[in-house]
């Protein structure tokens, strides 16, 4: 029997074991992380008076580690479940063996937890993937009544999205003041970091931007700041982009149902000419998941590498298979 005033035998030994085994799971949520998670400081403005929006339909179930907010297990003290940590610390280390700079980010839509790594805040030659802010921003003006999108102009958006056609995009350029755009891409879009190349003319070709700026335009592109119509139409042309796309965030797997607008070019800057190859898109059920790489090769490095970098990262941040099944653009 127990004397009074003190705990039984057995209880005190449970009591034991529970608190070890406690400090044991912390532990091993804790260990080495080299991440950074930390709440975003941008966000889209308040939403403006559009009709109800409306999201596209994403898989039944979020994948493995990327569990829906009612049906997470316990966070890790950044925010994000142990399992998810586990793979931006394999994502961190990969991309810091990278050749050259990278940066990633990625957005939890429906929690705003934000998780970044290698060089998010450094300029880097944008590439095609400015040709989603200039799609987007034609299509608000159209809708506000500021100009009239043809049929014709329609099309031509279509073949700068889905196969990043560089023609294409010469011609809403010129066609729709195209240097005017940029201070709306800073302001509305968040992208206070694009700047043109110096000592180059005003041109989508000549411009560059971080990859936290490609994280707030994508951002804004799937919130309600965006009519809904012109938002549907966005992420339905991002999951139809031809061949010449079907790498980067397009690694997450079918099952994510991704979307991206990928971005690759040849390049100057002190040292040499070098390869860039981005990507920028979204993925998970309801566009959940917003997910920018930038890379900037050295050089001497090739198209290759960089689209395979870029993807093997996008597929070990959702736990998909490595070497990730990619298209090489031509």
């Amino acid at each position: 029997m127990s004397v009074p005033g003190t705990v039984p035998w057995i209880m005190r030994t449970r009591l034991l074991a529970a608190a070890l085994a406690a400090l044991l799971l912390l532990a091993s949520c804790g260990r080495d992380r080299v991440v950074i998670t930390t709440t975003s400081d941008w966000s889209p403005a308040p939403a403006a008076p559009d009709p109800p929006a409306t999201r596209s339909a994403g898989p039944a179930a979020p994948p493995a580690g990327l569990m829906a907010a009612d049906s997470a297990p316990p966070a890790c003290p950044d925010g994000w479940d142990c399992a998810q940590q586990a793979r931006f610390d394999a994502t961190a280390a990969y991309a810091a063996k990278r050749r050259g700079r990278m940066g990633l980010v990625m957005r939890d839509r429906e929690t705003g937890a934000i998780w970044r790594t290698g060089a998010t805040a450094e300029p880097m030659w944008t590439g095609s993937t400015i040709k989603v802010a200039i799609a987007t921003t034609l299509l608000e003006r159209h809708r506000a009544g500021d100009i009239h999108l043809t049929e014709t102009d329609r099309q031509v958006m279509s073949d700068m999205l889905r196969m990043s056609s560089n023609d294409a995009t010469d011609a809403l350029w010129d066609r729709y003041d195209g240097p005017q755009l940029l201070d709306g891409f800073r302001t509305r879009y968040g992208m206070g970091s694009l700047s043109v190349v110096d000592g180059r003319e005003t041109y989508w070709r000549n411009l560059r931007c971080t990859a936290e700026d490609l994280e707030h335009l994508m951002t804004y592109i799937l919130s309600d700041r965006l009519y809904a119509a012109d938002r549907a139409y966005l992420v339905d042309t991002l999951r139809g982009v031809a061949d010449n796309q079907h790498w980067g965030v397009w690694a997450a797997g079918p099952q994510l149902r991704p979307g991206n607008k990928d971005g690759w070019a040849v390049k100057p800057d002190p040292g040499g000419e070098h390869w860039v190859t981005h990507t920028a898109g979204f993925a998970g059920p309801r566009e959940r998941y917003v997910v920018v790489v930038m890379y900037s090769l050295p050089p001497g490095g090739t198209l290759d590498e960089g689209v395979h970098a870029v993807s093997d990262a996008v597929a070990t941040l959702f736990g998909a298979r490595t070497p990730a099944k990619v298209s090489l653009p031509t």
